[in-house]
């Protein structure tokens, strides 16, 4: 994920627990007058986002979160430089000091959960090459593991979230190029096993968020396309992926996402630079814009807890 750029501004994907956890956190990324950050930002179980929480661990952009162990969380990877470090959520909101990168270190890279208590990091962009298609499995409590061997496209700036109570989706991102984006997917099994490429539907785009709602169901929304877009595809539970939906409230890209209240979604902050936030309804609606809270950035990422 970029350092500001309109079109490498790389949007980590923050992800919803399959537990139905009822709080939130958005974390890290990139605050324009100063670079990257580790501040957050806890959501209640009314997608209220909190003011700011000093930072803990390296700030950075471009880093991805996920659940495991079914109440708590992580924050992982990013830039910049490029980094493998994490950061473990506690199942009250609380941030640890960096635990030593395991993986190819990278950023533009997605997370999700599975398997109920389980998550898994995958692709992004290596500082000095291609993408990568690799992905990192998350244990139930919380140990990444060493790259497993990619499976589908290479690509980064792509998102990710849960569909099914316990399986999850990577969707949409670019290839080497940076400039031929994709609407592909890959199904996660709740063995943590990564298929290969579904044919895409939607807007193929970067730089978007996917989170979950409704218990069992995700929704992937923004990006940029060549301009920034507000529109949202629906993930079904059994995650076949919908068509677009027309854009609500302000479009932007680069933000963060994530479960609150045990089955809605909120999208938070991001490209230009702001801190407002769209609620999702546990039937997968997007709500227009409600004021936000905390210092307004882009390039974070977030995760479910609690």
């Amino acid at each position: 994920m970029s350092f500001g750029y309109q079109v490498l501004g790389f949007g980590g994907s923050g992800t919803a627990a399959v537990s139905g956890n009822d709080n939130g956190i958005m974390g890290f990324g990139y605050i324009a007058a100063s670079g990257g950050t580790s501040i957050t930002n806890l959501v209640s179980n009314i997608g209220v986002c909190s003011t700011d929480v000093t930072g803990v661990g390296t700030g950075r952009n471009g880093l991805a979160a996920c659940e495991f162990g079914g109440d708590k969380g992580i924050f992982g990877f990013g830039g910049s430089p490029n980094t493998a470090v994490t950061n473990l959520v506690s199942n009250t909101g609380v941030v640890a000091t960096d635990t030593a990168g395991v993986g190819t270190t990278r950023l533009a890279i997605a997370a999700c959960s599975y398997g109920e208590d389980k998550g898994i990091f995958g692709f992004g962009f290596p500082a000095t090459s291609n993408p990568t298609g690799a992905t990192n499995l998350v244990s139930n409590t919380g140990v990444v593991s060493t790259d497993v061997s990619a499976v589908g496209t290479a690509r980064g700036q792509l998102a990710a979230t849960e569909f099914g109570g316990d399986k999850g989706i990577f969707g949409f991102g670019v290839i080497g190029d940076y400039s031929t984006y994709q609407n592909i997917t890959n199904l996660v099994s709740n063995t943590g096993v990564v298929a290969t490429d579904t044919s895409g539907v939607g807007t193929a785009r970067v730089n978007l968020n996917g989170c979950g709602y409704g218990g069992d169901k995700g929704i992937f929304g923004g990006g940029y396309t060549g301009s920034v877009t507000g529109v949202t595809n629906l993930v079904s539970n059994t995650g076949v992926v919908a068509t677009d939906t027309a854009a609500v409230g302000s479009v932007r890209q680069s933000r963060g996402s994530c479960e609150y209240g045990k089955d809605k979604g909120i999208f938070a902050y991001g490209k230009t630079d702001t801190n407002i936030r769209n609620l999702v309804s546990n039937v997968g609606v997007v709500a227009t814009d409600a004021s936000g809270a905390g210092t307004a950035r882009i390039e974070l990422t977030a995760c479910s807890y609690n």
